[in-house]
Parts: C-alpha cells; structure tokens; sequence
C-alpha cells in the first residue's frame, strides 16, 4: 500500500494542490541540473555528453521533520532518478562525493547553523561544491544576515520551495507547523499563522511585526487556495490568532486580488477557523477511537505508524516498519473513526465471516460466480491482517489499569466535580515521579475546566513539580503559566455549564468536543445566535462576508443557480473549509465526519490545520528541552 494518499474521493481537486507542490520541487532540482550543464559546458564544449552523465550530480539534504512531509508528496524513487542522492540534516558533516549540496529545510537558527559548520568543513578540507539553500516555505532575510555573518552566504544560491500545505487525506489539509499553538501563546510569535494565511493566499510581506509571521503563513496558505476555488465568500472567527487570520486574509485579497469573474463560483462556501485555545480540553483527553487511539500510543506521523516488524506478524528481529493510515486502505476508512470497543467488534465479525466462506469453499462445490466472490475477499486478507494486529498490539495499552483509571479522572474533571479527588491523584502523580508529560497533560485539563486552581494549591503544585522532576522545568511551567494553561484562579469556572454531551460524544469518554459544537453552529447559522456564549470563551470572534450576492452581475447569479442546483441533482454538497490554528486531534476529525454523515446535514467538510496533535504531542511543545 502506498503511503502517499488518493485524493481521487476528495470533495475538492486537492490532487492539484500536490500536483503543483511536485512540479515546484522538480524545478528547484532541474535549476540545479541546468546550472552544472551551464558551467560545464562552458568549461569543455567537446564534453557535452559527458554533461548529460553527471547533471544528477547532487546530494539533496533534507530536514529529517520536512522529509516526512514531503514523503506524502512525492517518493524517494522520483527525488533519485533526478540523480539526487538523498541525506538527511544532521549535526554529522555530511558525507558524500557529489559537487552539488542542495539542503531544503524551514527556517531555523540550529538548522542554518548546521549548514554553516558543513560548509566551513568542506572549505577546511579544500572540497569545492556548489551549495544550494531552499527556505520553506518562503526566504527569511533574518536568517540570511546569520549566514553573512558566517560568511557563507556568497558561496549559495539561495532559493524557496512555497510548501504552504500538504494533502494529508481526502478531507485532512496540514499547514505543518510544529510549534503553532506555543508560539503564539507562550512566546507571542505568529510565524506560524503567517504560514497558514500564506498557503491560502499569496502576496508580499507586509508585516513587519514578527509577532505576525506565524499568522501571515496561515493565511497565505488559505488565500493560495483562494486562487485555485475562488474567495471564499463567509468567514467566521473565533480566537485570538483566528481572528487575526481572517484580518490578514482580508488584506492580501485586497493587495492581490483573486479575480472573481476568472475565477466563477467559488467551491469553498465558508472558512471557519477555530483557535485551538478555544478548546484546550479536548485535546487534553484521551482519544477513544481507533485512529486516535492510535496516535495516542503509538504516534502517527505524516500518514504512518512506525513500529517493530514481530507486531505485523513481520519475524525479522530489530527491524522497524511503517504502516501507512490513510483512506487508499478501504478497511481502515471504514473503522478509522469508530470507537475503538466497535473496531474490535467490526473485526472479530469479518474473520468469523471468512473463515466460514473458507469452509463453505473447502467442503462444498462452487460455481465460477461464487469462487469469483470468494477470491475478492481473500483480496483484503492483507488489510484485515494488518488492523487486526495493530487492534490486538492496542489492547495490551487500553486493557491497562493505568489507561482505565486515567479515564476515569478525565470524566471526572470534565464534568467539574469532586475537585479534592482530582487534586490528590495529580498529585500521587507527581510524587510517584510518572512521565512529566503525562502530569502536565491532566494538570492542564484540571487547571482550564477550574478556571485556574486556588492559590494555596496552585503554589503547592508548582512547588512539588520543580521538587520532584528538577528546577530545569521552571521555564516549562512559566511557559504554561504565559499560556494560561496552568494559572491561578480568579474566577469560577463555566466550564461544567457549557457541557452538552451528545451524539458526537462517543469520540471521547462521553465528553463531547466543546470545538466541534462551535464548528456545528458557525456552520448552521454563524455566531449571532450564540454571541452571549461565545464571550464566556477566550478570545474575540468576527464574521465576516466577503462577496456579497447582491454585487453578484447577472450573469454570475445565473450560473451560481445553476451550479446550486447541479450540486443538489448531483448529491453534492456545498463545502466548508474548518482551520484549526494550533492542531486538531484525530478524534475532533472524527467528530466532523460523524456530523457530515447525518441526514439534513447540508455540508461538505474539509479540515485543514498546523498540526495533527493529541495530549501529549501539544503538552510536549511547551516542555522547555534545556542543554
């Protein structure tokens, strides 16, 4: 199975957003091709089908995190028959004989660093290359004044690779922005959000305040598809960097325009984006269905699970293999958003059915239809063996005392009772010395549906925390403190009066997602219906229209009746676009499509996101890593 995703089933053409994102990467690799056969050429013109033999002549040295991103991009085949011998960045200098080094990487101080000690190396050693350095997605002229200043910068040609999104699925968009939510929270930065507004449309930087950047990139991503569906007509915002998105979004339609009469009815009806300090909980408690579960314990990264091969049945001892999730594998769309006791259910009742046809086919006679029937379910024996093995490998976790009390005091909190109870088990906690992660991860959960702890407990916590696993972790709690994750009570808490567990419930331990109820109403009816609420949650909201019917010419209205009506003949939906800015769980993902799948739902959705996070994954970007 492929571990690049089809987007063929996608309610959009998101196999043009990859498509262009390849065509873009095989240019930076043919600039390199071009500019060999130019200078060696120009050297030995008898020589010319001596050019053609080394024009792949490159190593290509990629962030070991953006090599994973681009692995649902393209295979590492299709990089190697550009001749490109494939590295990752490392702190080791790289080890290669190729004259050209081409490094992709985001922009990053150690990463720039890395590349300086490399080049520095190769100089030391009278090694004569020609460098090449791609900034994704865009060129950061900070970053270059630090290769000026090693003394580099002349000896590369400096580029960008516009990777603003990356196809994760038919419905899933990530922005892939690591540190997203901490940024802007803890450190006050907005790269991030720059990013996702980059990727949905293009212009130049305005921005001169780099508290902005993380936004712009949001943005542009958003506006990028502006270009290829058309302006999306509604946005709705709720969240402090939300609303700040939807505001630059607005600028760049106003400095770069997406033509309205090119571009025809836009495919994208409304933009929701949804700041994921919003809604801390839910990414605080523990995922129950299958594809949460697995990204719980096991880790899902760009698509794939990596675990040991003697799981999957695989006797080849030390070696690791990656499992690739995504909807080209049909069982796993059928079970991936399910609760993972009715996954256990699905399975244990397709064995049970072909191991009876196996019966039937070995003791009585078939006719030619019949063995045909039989033999296209042998078809999915390899993808039944596949999940019925990571099921078996994530019982061993969920079956676990420990899981099942964690859940317990999650329900617990989330319904904003027995506080003394909470208190004492995040305590035991700490002074059995558990994994700080797991600590900090109840801890948020019991701070944000608190409103904050009490002063006395607040100072007693903190103290025990700093005693238990180090002084180091000052910086970790601040950070949290600065993101208002783990603060001081002022206030009583709304949280237990906000609660309306429901359908969608089954996702988490009967918690429904306070996030999803908001995607549902911005959908159904905007804000207004539900401003006084929306007040009681951080952060300011605005909805905004931007193309109005009434401007629409004639013409337009015309075809956008007919595009509507088409639409409903056809069994399609309109389409709406949901951005969480901050990461969004599998489990929320799960949610959505629960609600797309019922009847009178009158939608389409598409997620997009900086990051695929659960508990851990989003507790860990404020753990400060010191030394």
């Amino acid at each position: 199975m492929s571990h690049i995703p089809n987007l063929e089933n996608a309610p959009i053409n998101l196999s043009a957003i990859r498509a262009q994102a390849q065509a873009e990467l095989e240019t930076i690799l043919r600039k390199c091709e071009f500019s060999s056969i130019q200078s060696l050429y120009y050297y030995n013109r008898l020589s010319y089908s001596f050019v053609f033999k080394v024009r792949g002549d490159k190593c290509l040295v990629i962030e070991p995190k953006l090599s994973g991103s681009l692995s649902l991009l393209v295979q590492s085949s299709k990089l190697k028959k550009h001749g490109a011998e494939l590295r990752h960045l490392t702190t080791e200098p790289i080890q290669t004989d190729r004259t050209k080094v081409v490094y992709l990487i985001r922009a990053q101080i150690d990463l720039i660093k890395f590349i300086c000690l490399y080049i520095h190396n190769d100089t030391s050693k009278g090694l004569h290359r020609e460098y090449y350095l791609y900034f994704v997605p865009r060129r950061a002229i900070v970053y270059e004044k630090i290769l000026e200043e090693e003394k580099v910068h002349e000896l590369l040609n400096i580029g960008e690779f516009p990777l603003y999104m990356i196809p994760l699925d038919d419905d899933i968009l990530s922005f892939e922005l690591n540190l997203a939510q901490k940024e802007y929270l803890a450190d006050g930065d907005a790269t991030s959000l720059w990013h996702i507004a980059k990727a949905i449309h293009n212009v130049e930087e305005y921005l001169t305040d780099g508290d902005a950047t993380s936004l712009w990139h949001i943005a542009k991503a958003i506006h990028n598809l502006e270009f290829s569906f058309g302006v999306i007509p509604n946005v709705r915002a709720k969240g402090k960097a939300a609303t700040r998105v939807a505001d630059i979004l607005n600028r760049m339609q106003v400095e770069e325009p997406v033509n309205s009469s090119d571009m025809g009815i836009p495919e994208i009806n409304t933009l929701v984006l949804l700041d994921r300090e919003v809604d801390m909980v839910t990414p605080m408690c523990s995922q129950l269905t299958y594809e949460g579960l697995l990204d719980e314990f096991l880790g899902v990264n760009n698509g794939a699970v990596e675990l040991d091969a003697s799981i999957m049945g695989v006797q080849q001892e030390g070696k690791k293999i990656k499992v690739p999730l995504n909807s080209s594998d049909k069982l796993f769309k059928e079970i991936r958003d399910l609760n993972f006791e009715v996954v256990v259910q699905v399975l244990r009742q397709k064995a049970t059915s072909m191991k009876q046809d196996y019966t039937e086919i070995s003791t009585t006679s078939q006719t030619v239809s019949e063995l045909k029937d039989f033999v296209k379910k042998l078809n999915s024996l390899p993808e039944m063996t596949r999940h019925i093995n990571l099921a078996q490998h994530l019982s061993t976790f969920t079956s676990k005392p420990s899981f099942l009390g964690r859940l317990d005091m999650e329900q617990t909190l989330v319904e904003a009772q027995s506080y003394d109870i909470c208190f004492d088990y995040i305590e035991e906690m700490i002074h059995k010395q558990e994994p700080l992660v797991n600590v900090l991860r109840l801890l948020i959960l019991f701070s944000v549906t608190n409103s904050g702890l009490p002063k006395k407990n607040f100072d007693y916590l903190r103290r025990e925390l700093l005693h238990s696993y180090g002084f180091e972790h000052i910086v970790t709690l601040n950070n949290l403190e600065k993101a208002g994750l783990f603060r001081k009570q002022d206030s009583r808490s709304n949280w237990a009066d906000n609660q309306t567990p429901n359908d969608i419930s089954y996702v988490f331990s009967g918690y429904a997602p306070l996030s999803i109820r908001l995607v549902q109403q911005a959908i159904r009816s905007g804000w207004r219906p539900i401003e006084e609420i929306l007040r009681l949650l951080p952060g300011p909201h605005s909805e905004i229209k931007r193309v109005q019917m009434c401007v629409m010419q004639f013409s337009d209205l015309i075809k956008y009746c007919i595009l509507h009506y088409s639409r409903l003949v056809d069994g399609r939906r309109s389409l709406v676009l949901v951005v969480f800015i901050g990461g969004v769980t599998f489990a929320e993902i799960s949610a959505l499509r629960f609600l797309c799948s019922q009847e009178g739902m009158a939608y389409d959705l598409i997620v997009g996101t900086t990051k695929i996070v659960n508990g851990q994954t989003l507790t860990e970007t404020f753990i400060e890593k010191l030394g």
